[in-house]
């Protein structure tokens, strides 16, 4: 850099300048013609000391821009020294149509290159028109001395403004935003003139409060040690508020061209800064995805407790708010973090293939951290997630039949402990020691019915037993009331069969003193007992709660009170015979004059009684009727919420198979470049996320049949479960695939393989893919040697160490391509970078802190000041760092 810099300008004449670029700049030119004063003045100094600095290369100069210019001939000899080509002989006479060709002969050579001139004709130049001709040496200043810059595909204006911003952004007290009032305080071209020869200029003692000293200090410094000279005063930049751009531009191109030679160094540094973004670039998408796969680990880790918690509530309403919460979580929580997991993969892959281009080793994140350990976790949430949702139902269910069987037993209870009340009180009497011998025969024939009696209602205590078992065994929250109710009812029926047992034994001993009894209240008593106790099972039965699922178990229970109904004729016989005993009893009386109670000796049942009853029975059976009808047209109701989600998910379950299919076809299509095959994908994915609604729809499908406590579902095989995986599943394929395609448009473009190779090895994979988008090895061989490798068990080996370095015995597509293209990629190596540094160092074998900041930018500066490790060679000097070692940590190397 500090090396002699040659001053002799070399000019491109190769470089074509389009039209609409020229007509830009003449169009520019001529919303200035109405020069400032002090722009024209600047601009005649400028522009005459640019001419004279190529002219006096022909041993002449020119002293007066405007007149010196008029005869053409100097113009030409200037265009001949500029451009190194010769122009046509120039007209020797004096005389103004002389003047106007050799002037023409100028122009037209201007327009050979390209420059399109407006307004500008050889009679303004030969006639001293000044601001014609000011124009017309700013348009060959610009064809010649502006338009070949380029930096970082950047040119002409832009690329010198480009050049000028890199080169000073290190000094203190300088931005360069434009060609004029940036340059107002010197201090630009002073840092200009330090950044590549710093011996000439101390910048540390300039002061921004000193414009003029500063310019004077640059305009001699370049034109003694440079070979530019001096173009500008620096009291006409100082006092004009706005210096002209074009006087200014003019003279910081000469800059440029004197200082072309330190281009090699500002290359390199542009090669290091490129490697150095790549490698920012991609440990921010490793921190990105740290971020991301922690943040899902730890959702996971949070949900999996809920989801296993098997606490069961203990009332229905308890249970279905649970319910609702778990819907709220399928509905709202998940499917975010589906698409987060999604997303984290597509991330990973993404980067993958980014150090995989760039020759970075492989990422591999922290421990857990896997896309294989989220796919575990994610899997174990599935499993508790589906495990919650059996539980659930499950438990909703219990409760259901726990209310049922609740109610049951509390009407039992009720039934059986109306029917016990008094009858130990009764059992205990002892009435039989002062009756007479009816009296006697008749408590005899009374207890005979009660025995009759208390034997029918046997199977109802075994019921309530049974009942009460079951509510234990189901977990019931109540269990101790109901345990407490039926073990009174066990005792106190275990006292009346001990009470019945003794009052029997007493009246057998004074039944043998009494001899009458009257045959008509026994039979009475005998007959009216069993269908008293049958009319009592027949209430117990119309008043019985029931629970149905389907419209079969419903019919079967009308199948049922209808055989009930049947039997009510031989019912209602059995009533009238035994209303025709009482009848028989009244007859006798009057007949005999036997004088009655009106009281039964032998049970406590009337006429009356059994009437009322009937009445009873025969106005239960409509209610009944009723309430069976009302659960018939809810079996149909929920039949038709069977049918109509059974009809959409027919639909649904298919469409998603069918697109997954379509997706895997369009994935291995051959026929089509990947943008086709990309813009193919999109169109699918649209087509997926617009089915939404389908989804949605099904969803409240189904969710009316939870609500409804619907269990099954006979007309379809698909459940809401199978559809939202199958759901899952397909946006995770198609945005796997789309990643997929994006990464070979990545891997093609970055390694240049054209669509037919990659078409080709897209056909020979296809050929020997047997599972689906992966090869075995014993298949990758046979494809390899059908494309003529020469294989050896020591290649093949080192081979599969490429493509399959995790060793899961598969090729994949991505693998196979990275293969093919691997040989002749173009990347930035290890050497290159170092090669980069040591121009940088200037051949050293280590480099300063200075060095970096001065010529790299200063993010990328800090960035390698941070993390070179100091240098130990024996020739080392305080402040050395070796970049040797950190070029080669950059593409994951040992130390070369």
């Amino acid at each position: 850099i500090n090396s002699t810099i040659e001053t002799q300008v070399q000019y491109n004449t190769t470089y074509t300048v389009s039209t609409e670029d020229y007509m830009t700049q003449e169009e520019d030119w001529d919303r200035d013609l109405l020069l400032d004063p002090a722009w024209e003045k600047q601009q005649r100094k400028t522009f005459t000391a640019w001419c004279n600095s190529h002219l006096r290369k022909a041993g002449t100069q020119i002293e007066n821009i405007e007149e010196d210019f008029r005869n053409g001939l100097k113009l030409m000899l200037l265009l001949e020294v500029i451009s190194g080509e010769r122009l046509p002989k120039p007209d020797k006479g004096k005389m103004r149509f002389h003047k106007i060709a050799n002037v023409n002969k100028a122009l037209d050579f201007i327009c050979s290159k390209g420059v399109k001139l407006v307004s500008i004709g050889a009679e303004e130049i030969v006639d001293g028109n000044v601001k014609m001709t000011l124009g017309m040496i700013w348009t060959i200043i610009l064809r010649f001395a502006i338009q070949d810059i380029s930096v970082e595909e950047t040119s002409a204006k832009e690329g010198l403004l480009l050049w000028c911003q890199r080169k000073t952004a290190p000094y203190r007290n300088v931005n360069v935003q434009n060609f004029h009032i940036s340059w107002k305080d010197g201090l630009a071209l002073c840092a200009l003139i330090h950044r590549h020869r710093p011996d000439l200029i101390d910048y540390s003692k300039l002061r921004k409060d000193d414009p003029i000293g500063n310019l004077n200090t640059a305009f001699e410094v370049a034109e003694k040690f440079l070979d530019i000279p001096r173009m500008l005063d620096a009291e006409d930049i100082v006092n004009t508020p706005k210096p002209d751009e074009k006087a200014i531009m003019t003279y910081v191109s000469c800059f440029y061209h004197a200082f072309a030679g330190a281009e090699q160094a500002e290359t390199a540094a542009n090669r290091i800064c490129k490697v150095l973004a790549v490698n920012q670039e991609n440990e921010r998408l490793m921190e990105e995805y740290e971020k991301l796969a922690s943040e899902l680990l730890e959702w996971i880790r949070r949900t999996i407790p809920w989801l296993e918690n098997r606490v069961a509530e203990q009332t229905m309403r308890a249970m279905q708010q649970k319910l609702e919460d778990f819907r709220d979580y399928r509905r709202v929580h998940k499917p975010p973090r589906v698409q987060e997991k999604c997303q984290l993969e597509i991330n990973f892959n993404t980067l993958q293939t980014k150090l995989r281009l760039s020759n970075r080793p492989a990422f591999m994140p922290s421990e857990g951290k896997m896309v294989s350990d989220i796919a575990n976790a994610w899997k174990g949430l599935e499993q508790v997630e589906k495990g919650y949702e059996e539980w659930l139902l499950t438990e909703i269910r219990r409760l259901e039949r726990l209310d049922h069987l609740a109610e049951k037993f509390r009407q039992k209870c009720s039934l059986h402990e109306g029917w016990t009340a008094g009858k130990e009180e009764l059992l205990s009497q002892k009435d039989y020691e002062s009756a007479s011998l009816m009296e006697i025969r008749a408590l005899m024939r009374k207890h005979e019915a009660f025995e009759s009696d208390l034997a029918a209602h046997q199977d109802r205590v075994e019921q309530i037993a049974a009942i009460a078992q079951e509510l234990n065994e189901l977990d019931y929250h109540d269990a101790a009331t109901v345990n407490a109710r039926c073990q009174g009812i066990c005792d106190q029926w275990d006292n009346l069969g001990t009470l019945t047992q003794k009052r029997r034994d007493a009246l057998e001993r004074v039944e043998k003193l009494w001899e009458t009894i009257d045959q008509l209240y026994l039979e009475f008593a005998k007959r009216a007992a069993p269908f008293n106790n049958w009319m009592d099972g027949a209430m117990e039965d119309l008043q019985d709660m029931f629970i149905v699922h389907s419209i079969e178990e419903i019919q079967s229970l009308i199948t049922a009170h209808d055989q009930f109904k049947a039997t009510l004729p031989e019912a209602d016989k059995e009533r009238v015979a035994i209303m025709g005993i009482i009848n028989e009893i009244m007859k006798i009386a009057q007949t005999y004059g036997i004088k009655l109670s009106g009281v039964n000796p032998y049970t406590s049942l009337s006429s009356q009684d059994i009437s009322n009853k009937w009445e009873t029975v025969k106005q239960l059976v409509p209610l009944r009727d009723q309430m069976l009808q009302e659960e018939v047209a809810r079996q149909q109701a929920n039949e038709r919420l069977r049918r109509q989600f059974a009809a959409q998910a027919n639909i649904i379950g298919p469409w998603i198979q069918t697109k997954m299919e379509e997706i895997g076809h369009v994935s291995v299509d051959i026929t089509g470049s990947l943008e086709e095959q990309m813009n193919n994908l999109k169109t699918y994915e649209q087509n997926i996320i617009n089915y939404k609604s389908n989804i949605d729809k099904l969803e409240g499908d189904h969710q009316l049949i939870q609500e409804a406590l619907i269990f099954d579902n006979k007309h379809t095989n698909y459940t809401m479960e199978h559809i939202r995986v199958g759901w899952e599943q397909l946006l995770t394929t198609i945005a796997r695939t789309i990643n997929e395609v994006e990464n070979q448009i990545l891997t093609r473009d970055a390694k240049g393989i054209s669509q037919e190779q990659l078409n080709e090895f897209r056909a020979s994979f296809n050929h020997f893919d047997r599972r689906n988008g992966m090869m075995d090895p014993d298949d990758f061989r046979a494809c390899l040697i059908s494309m003529g490798y020469d294989l050896g068990e020591v290649e093949f080996a080192r081979i599969m160490t490429l493509v399959d370095p995790n060793n899961t015995g598969v090729v994949t597509f991505q693998a196979f391509i990275d293969f093919m293209t691997r040989e002749t990629a173009e990347t930035d190596t290890a050497e290159q970078v170092m090669a980069s540094f040591k121009i940088l160092a200037s051949d050293k074998s280590y480099i300063t802190v200075d060095e970096l900041r001065r010529e790299l930018p200063p993010e990328q500066a800090e960035y390698c000041i941070t993390r070179m490790t100091k240098y130990v060679g024996p020739d080392s000097i305080p402040g050395a760092l070796d970049y040797i070692s950190f070029s080669s940590a950059l593409y994951g190397e040992s130390d070369l």
